[in-house]
């Protein structure tokens, strides 16, 4: 269902992400003492009084600062404003009133909407004497809270509440989506490629690595079916995880891949393909998710040759999931973009597919004509019987006489012969072996 919006806007470090899991109830905002860790807006769902709402977490809004984000993150506060149905305004008791506090209070009430104005980490309840000097921002009486105690948090949303509570909740036809999560090392352009498929400016892009932190989810129509894109934190080396917030970034981008049907590795075509694009395909591969690998910024590339000599590198390095297709694109022009839907829509048929068990079986006769088989001593592999037992990713079970003659390369060999007698391109599949006589 759509759900009233309250977004929840300030200068950084002022506590609103602190805030935000406060109301939520969980960890779902990324909290951490340097400035500008929340940089995207995010979106959390949130209960209060039997008031169902939506809470937007926004990055801190600097009006004079020259950091490299600073635009796009005041430009993400901006929409989230704008799209909001009410706002709460989080402010630093322990600093006072600033002059950044000051231009954002006239942002607030250039909008129109309802604002809030709650003083953060008033940890001390009954002293509350610098209170008056909140006033000049002209929003009418500040809220005494501390995000991290709760004190005062209960009487902000009785006011919060009151602005959204009859604004009708508009039900929404419960449609199925794939969950898409695009992944990839830091740089690659993950964040530009969602803003192209999604059609918008959802995620902050920049040259600088590192720019997403946070897993950004969004809902997309394409040609009538629903996708959920998920644009993930750039995964590192982990000798390279040392900061508290790469590692959370790092926790919430496997949590988007344990969430995903299809996971979208993005190379950077002008670097190639590296250490870490093949760790970053193995998260994807021990999570069992459909996959398709891109070759992206194409239109940087110098010739279609370099394009062939990495394709010809991802066909050798990254073996283990040689089943996902491979296509060039440039996410910046959109060149090769619209390929991404179909081959997409054909990982995940795939990847929820179910065979029937007939048709397996005389699969398994023909591998039992061909005669290829291993063998221990006076122990002979005799498959028997073979059936699937579950999708999502397929899963084949083989009844056996002797499960412990099975080795790799007879598993190598036993799915090559099936991708060859069905189709099965784009996702990962999964044997079993169990014994029967």
């Amino acid at each position: 269902m759509a759900l009233p919006i309250v977004a929840v806007v300030g200068r950084p470090n002022v506590g609103k992400s602190t805030f935000v899991n406060r109301i939520v109830g969980g960890q779902d905002a990324i909290v951490h003492e340097m400035r500008g860790v929340t940089r995207d807006r995010s979106y959390h769902e949130a209960d209060w009084n039997g008031v169902h709402f939506t809470l937007i977490d926004t990055g801190g809004i600097e009006m004079g600062n020259d950091d490299a984000f600073q635009e796009s993150i005041r430009n993400q506060a901006v929409m989230a404003t704008q799209e909001a149905d009410a706002v709460v305004f989080l402010v630093d008791g322990r600093t006072g009133a600033a002059p950044d506090d000051l231009e954002v209070a006239r942002i607030l009430k250039r909008s129109g909407k309802p604002v809030v104005l709650a003083v953060n980490k008033m940890d001390a309840p009954g002293k509350e004497d610098g209170l008056w000097e909140f006033y000049s921002l002209g929003l009418g009486d500040p809220w005494p809270i501390s995000s991290i105690h709760g004190h005062g948090t209960g009487d902000l949303l009785d006011e919060v509440v009151g602005y959204i509570k009859d604004i009708p909740v508009e039900e929404e036809e419960d449609v199925d989506s794939i969950n898409i999560a695009i992944i990839g090392r830091p740089n690659a352009g993950k964040s530009s490629l969602t803003n192209k498929l999604i059609g918008r400016e959802r995620a902050i892009v920049s040259d600088v690595a590192g720019t997403t932190r946070d897993a950004v989810d969004t809902t997309v129509e394409h040609d009538g079916k629903f996708y959920m894109i998920v644009d993930t934190a750039g995964l590192r080396k982990k000798s390279k995880i040392d900061e508290d917030v790469e590692y959370y970034s790092f926790v919430r981008a496997m949590r988007a891949i344990d969430r995903a049907d299809v996971a979208i590795l993005v190379i950077d075509a002008t670097i190639g393909l590296t250490d870490q694009d093949q760790r970053v395909a193995g998260f994807a591969a021990e999570r069992g998710c459909a996959m398709i690998v891109l070759m992206n910024k194409r239109d940087i590339v110098e010739s279609g040759e370099v394009l062939d000599e990495l394709r010809e590198t991802i066909g050798d390095r990254l073996m283990f999931v040689g089943y996902a297709p491979v296509i060039s694109i440039s996410a910046l022009t959109g060149k090769g973009v619209s390929r991404i839907w179909e081959a997409v829509d054909a990982a995940y048929e795939n990847y929820s597919s179910q065979v029937s068990t007939s048709k397996l079986n005389a699969w398994l006769q023909h591998i039992r004509e061909f005669g290829h088989t291993v063998s221990q001593g006076k122990k002979v592999l005799k498959m028997k019987y073979v059936t699937q037992t579950r999708t999502c990713p397929p899963e084949f079970t083989f009844f056996v006489n002797h499960p412990e003659l099975i080795n790799d390369n007879y598993q190598r060999f036993l799915e090559n012969r099936l991708r060859q007698a069905f189709d099965l391109s784009g996702t990962p599949i999964r044997f079993k072996f169990k014994k029967k006589d």
